[in-house]
């Protein structure tokens, strides 16, 4: 399709150490792995009456399933991507191949959430068919677990003042002008009632106003919510497999239409989650998880551990844990749908140490609105990323005690 023709194109264009053919060496062993994954494809969070009506005349089509929640694809997604996990954990003799994983040894906690407790339970009847593999998540269905839930723990006004600040100043870093007129002549958005009722009728001359509260999510109001919320309805159109006349209505021909739009739905998540000062504030409940499991805990931890939460879990830990900045090929969300960040423990036997690699693994544009199998001669792409002040190797190890230096030193 032109739009995986373009992400390929682009890829290649902007290949980063992270893409290169990695190797393990023989006398490396898989000790402990630590997933933090995205839930998988759901219908968009907008519904019909909410902002997607207001921003166009044009009627939305039908999706099978209420707002929010995991579509029947995104969970033969999970099941995919589950599935292909466990080809590679048994591989790295990490899990047996034909065998249920002792109950000690896999642990899998979602936010409660449908959709994350929902994309859990598929990637476990991927991974593990059959076995008896439970879901921890919270009783009460509809509520964020504090462990996922990003939201300003600082009750200060200074610290408001200052990450409101934060927003604004990472809000001037993208141009997007012609994103928004674009997604204006897309949607007909002076033909909408946000234009014709409320006399809203330019996305680009708009005004955003951030807000950073005490106990809620950092947020914006404004056309950067009102363009990600609907280049989010159209990205999910096409990764569910809507005919490409009903994607966007049939307006997104090109490539480079994609790439523009893109730019809108990127920005207003790194706006809003990769600040430092946001960042490490809202992340800092995984940070202290990910530090007890991957290091003070470490010895004593499951060999399998599977978190599911939300794209803004991934981007607020990856900025509050100082990664290096990565490019991901075949495809133009920054932290995909049911993407995974895969925290894997290595001990190499001849140098006796161990070390540390850290790779997102997630499904292709195409691979997701193709309903792709995946298998380890089909797999998903992997990505290899590094932290700041822990460099990385030709095969993208780190050395465990910068590792664990920086994890505890985040977790502070």
């Amino acid at each position: 399709m032109k739009t995986v023709l373009w992400l390929t194109a682009i890829a290649a264009a902007m290949a980063t150490p992270g893409v290169i053919a990695q190797t393990t060496p023989q006398s490396y062993q898989l000790q402990q792995v630590l997933i933090m994954s995205r839930h998988n494809l759901r219908a968009p969070l907008a519904n019909n009456g909410s902002v997607l009506e207001q921003s166009t005349p044009n009627a939305w089509p039908e999706w099978d399933v209420p707002g929010g929640q995991l579509t029947t694809k995104g969970g033969v997604l999970e099941v995919y991507m589950g599935h292909y996990m466990r080809e590679w954990l048994a591989e790295q003799k990490l899990v047996s191949s034909d065998e249920c994983p002792a109950s000690n040894s896999v642990y899998v906690r979602a936010n409660s959430l449908q959709r994350t407790v929902a994309t859990a339970q598929f990637f476990i009847s991927g991974a593990f068919p059959g076995c008896d593999v439970p879901v921890h998540h919270q009783d009460k269905m509809g509520t964020m677990d504090p462990l996922f839930n990003p939201v300003i723990t600082d009750e200060s006004d200074a610290f408001s003042q200052q990450a409101v600040s934060a927003m604004e100043a990472q809000r001037k870093q993208y141009a997007l002008g012609e994103s928004y007129a674009l997604l204006e002549k897309i949607t007909r958005y002076r033909e909408s009632p946000a234009c014709k009722e409320k006399q809203q009728c330019s996305l680009a001359d708009g005004k955003d106003t951030f807000s950073a509260k005490y106990q809620q999510e950092p947020g914006v109001s404004g056309p950067l919510k009102v363009g990600n919320s609907l280049v989010d309805a159209f990205t999910l159109q096409y990764y569910e497999g809507f005919p490409l006349d009903q994607v966007a209505w049939g307006e997104i021909k090109t490539e480079q239409q994609w790439r523009v739009l893109s730019k809108l739905k990127n920005s207003y998540q790194d706006t809003l989650f990769t600040s430092q000062q946001v960042a490490r504030n809202v992340a800092k409940p995984l940070v202290k998880y990910l530090d007890n499991a991957l290091v003070e805990e470490a010895g004593n931890a499951p060999k399998v551990t599977v978190l599911v939460g939300h794209d803004s879990n991934i981007a607020s830990l990856l900025t509050a844990l100082e990664f290096k900045p990565y490019q991901l090929h075949d495809q133009y969300e920054r932290t995909p749908i049911g993407g995974k960040i895969v925290f894997q423990r290595w001990h190499d036997t001849t140098a006796n140490r161990d070390l540390m690699k850290i790779e997102y693994v997630y499904q292709s544009s195409e691979q997701l609105r193709n309903t792709q199998a995946l298998t380890l001669k089909a797999p998903p792409q992997r990505v290899t990323l590094a932290l700041k002040g822990c460099p990385v190797d030709a095969n993208g190890f780190c050395p465990i005690d910068k590792f664990n230096t920086l994890m505890r030193e985040a977790a502070k």
